[in-house]
């Protein structure tokens, strides 16, 4: 079985930082690409930042040069640097992993979403 439990969520005024966390967990042998995806209110949940297992990042144009997405491997483990936060940036954020298990198999995995919200 394999978990992705993210941590970091919360209010902020705009302006403000956050920083997101999310570690994999379970029968994991390797992941190439984690990620952030967003989703607000009414609206289709959206690809925020990826990043592979070698580094290589993706970023939506929105958040170009505010956010910054990193992981560490050895933790299994990926982050997401939330700077200069604007109100339109409030919505729930879903960490995604593509894993191969011990077992062979590679599939897709989200977390169960966290809370961010941009406020005065």
């Amino acid at each position: 079985q394999v978990q992705l439990v993210e941590s970091g969520g919360g209010l902020v005024q705009p302006g403000g930082s956050l920083r997101l966390s999310c570690e994999a967990s379970g029968s994991i042998f390797s992941i190439y690409r984690m990620g952030w995806y967003r989703q607000a209110p009414g609206k289709q949940r959206e690809l925020v930042a990826d990043i592979t297992s070698g580094a290589r990042t993706n970023y939506d144009d929105s958040v170009k040069g505010r956010f910054t997405i990193s992981r560490d491997n050895a933790k299994n483990t990926v982050y997401l640097q939330m700077n200069s936060l604007k109100p339109e940036d409030t919505a729930v954020y879903y960490c995604n992993a593509y894993i191969t298990t011990n077992w062979g198999t590679q599939s897709e995995y989200w977390g169960q979403g966290t809370q961010v919200t941009v406020s005065s």
